[in-house]
This record gives structure tokens, C-alpha cells and sequence, in this order.
């Protein structure tokens, strides 16, 4: 009996030496990293990986809490939640005192979601001061809803950038973003003013650039100009926005995960072939049985906001970047 129970000691003490050491070694990786942009995700994709994301609403305790999130990046929902940039503003300072990431990053990406419409040139005018306070509050993107109008996307990016930051500006216009902007977004960023004034602009259109521009082809009049709003320059990503795209269709229980109606399912099609026509990275909804074929379909931004959808994704990737 004291051999056995000598045995079993031996047994529990070796678990729990290798379980530390496993630990050890997953922190050491995770501090060897050196981080070589702002923007976790732009890195990610960069490097061939695909990302992920989790959603959330609230100040700065919620920040701070999400600062070690396993996610890639925060989808912070405006469109149907309060518009205020005071707690966003306070969710950015959470996240900064929360941090560094795992990976070393300053903080995880942001990339906000507003109420303001693409519908027209001159709906999106009427709140392109939206897109210039969420960047002032040191997010790094911007998702646009209801991308209907080609005229109204390329407004969207000439919003976020500086009149200075010149390439493709005759098809976009002169940016708009002004002077004081870039004074706590800087702070957010970890660098100084005139290095922020620098580095914020779209990627992949500038490659030095860390903010992330989306669209939203979320029903059938965004969808017949897929082609020619995800040809304006500085989009970065897309998506066919499956629960409103049903809406639009007239279907009303919101499925974004497999079996979506055959409409839907065609829409998500035609935008995926038009971003990779484009360049431009497709966003859809993952889970832990499909994400690999949706990965090897194209999808590399990962929606349904699932951890253990994300860690079958990674594994497949051979992602090395921590996490």
C-alpha cells in the first residue's frame, strides 16, 4: 500500500511539474515575441493567418477585462447600442492598462461598428464626423453598414484619413481627418503624435498604414454594386452580412451559420469572389466543424465569436504568433 500510494505521489507530482513547465515555456514564447506593427490583425494577415473576433459594449472596466482576450480583434458595436464615444474612449484606456497582449501588442485590435448608413453620397456625408470621432478615440477600423452606394464607400475612406496621405486620393478625395485627432489615439497607440499622423491611414492601400476599412454588403441593394464598391481603393475586408441579408430577402429568424437560405448563401458567394478579385479580405461566420473549409474557401476573418472555432482555425494555420 506505501508503495502504491508512493507511486501515485511520484505520478501527481510529475503532472504537475510538466504541467508548470508547459506554462513556463508558452509564457517565454509569448514574451519572445516582438510585435512589428500596431495592428495585431494587419500583422496576422500579413503573415498569411486568418483572425478572429468577439464583440462587446461598455467603458473601461470591460477594457481592461478584455485586454488579455483570446480574440485577435473587438468589434465594438455602436450600430445598435448608444452612440457614445465617451465610453469608448474609456474602453480604449481599459485595454491599455490591461495590457500588453499575449503577443506583445499594445493592445488587441479595435475596429468599430456606427450607425452610420452607406446608403447615398450624401447619407454618409451627413455622418462621416462618426467615422473621425471613433479613429480620435484610438480605434484602429471602421466596419461600414449597408454599403449600397460605391459613392458613399469612397467617402468612407477619404473619413479616415489624413489630406496628406496622398495615394489614390484622386479617386477618393483629400482626406478629411484634422489636427487634435491624433492626440489620444497617439497615446492609445504607444508613439509619438507625429508618428500616429504617419501611420494612421488604410492598409493595404498604404502598406505603412494600421487602420482596417470594412463593408457591410448586408442586403440586395448593396449587393448589386458588390463589384464596384469593393473596387474602391482602401477597403481592407467585407462581408455579406448573412443575418440582414436575409432581412433584406424577407427571411426573419437571423441565421448566419449553415443552412442559410439559398439567396444568402449566393450573396456570400458573389462577394467573396469580388474581394478576391479586389484583394480584399472576406469575413464570415466560422465554426468549430467548418472552419477549415472555410478557411481553405477563402474566409479569413472568422465571425461567430467562438474561442474554440478560433483554436481549430489556428491549429490548422500553424499560426505561431501567440495568443
Amino acid at each position: 500500500m506505501k508503495t502504491r500510494n508512493r507511486r501515485d505521489s511520484m505520478l501527481i507530482l510529475l503532472f504537475f511539474s510538466l504541467t508548470l513547465q508547459a506554462t513556463q515555456a508558452q509564457k517565454t514564447d509569448a514574451g519572445s515575441y516582438q510585435p512589428k506593427r500596431i495592428n495585431k490583425c494587419i500583422e496576422l494577415l500579413e503573415q498569411g493567418q486568418p483572425i478572429y473576433y468577439i464583440e462587446t459594449y461598455g467603458g473601461y472596466e470591460e477594457g481592461k477585462k478584455l485586454a488579455q482576450t483570446w480574440a485577435d480583434y473587438i468589434y465594438f458595436n455602436m450600430e445598435h447600442s448608444p452612440l457614445d464615444f465617451t465610453i469608448l474612449r474609456e474602453f480604449m484606456r481599459g485595454l491599455v492598462d490591461g495590457g500588453p497582449t499575449p503577443s506583445g501588442h499594445r493592445t488587441p485590435t479595435v475596429i468599430a461598428i456606427l450607425p452610420v448608413l452607406g446608403l447615398d453620397a450624401v447619407t454618409f456625408k451627413g455622418g462621416s464626423w462618426m467615422v473621425q470621432q471613433a479613429l480620435a478615440q484610438g480605434v484602429h477600423g471602421v466596419h461600414l453598414c449597408r454599403a449600397q452606394d460605391p459613392a458613399a464607400v469612397k467617402l468612407f475612406v477619404q473619413a479616415a484619413r489624413y489630406p496628406f496621405h496622398r495615394a489614390a486620393s484622386r479617386m477618393v478625395g483629400e482626406g478629411v481627418r484634422g489636427w487634435g485627432s491624433q492626440k489620444f489615439a497617439a497615446w492609445v497607440w504607444g508613439m509619438e503624435e507625429k508618428d500616429y499622423l504617419k501611420k494612421a491611414d488604410v492598409w493595404p492601400l498604404n502598406p505603412e498604414g494600421e487602420i482596417m476599412l470594412g463593408l457591410r454588403i448586408e442586403d440586395r441593394f448593396a449587393l448589386e454594386n458588390t463589384e464596384k464598391s469593393l473596387a474602391v481603393p482602401g477597403i481592407c475586408f467585407a462581408e455579406h452580412g448573412p443575418r440582414d441579408m436575409g432581412l433584406s430577402y424577407g427571411y426573419l429568424d437571423g441565421r448566419a451559420d449553415p443552412p442559410v437560405p439559398r439567396e444568402v448563401a449566393a450573396a456570400g458567394e458573389r462577394v467573396l469572389l469580388a474581394c478576391k478579385k479586389n484583394g480584399v479580405f472576406f469575413l464570415d461566420n466560422v465554426l468549430p466543424d467548418n472552419v477549415i473549409d472555410q478557411i481553405k474557401k477563402g474566409v479569413m476573418i472568422g465571425a461567430g465569436r467562438r474561442q474554440d472555432s478560433a483554436e481549430v482555425g489556428r491549429k490548422f494555420t500553424k499560426r505561431t504568433m501567440p495568443w
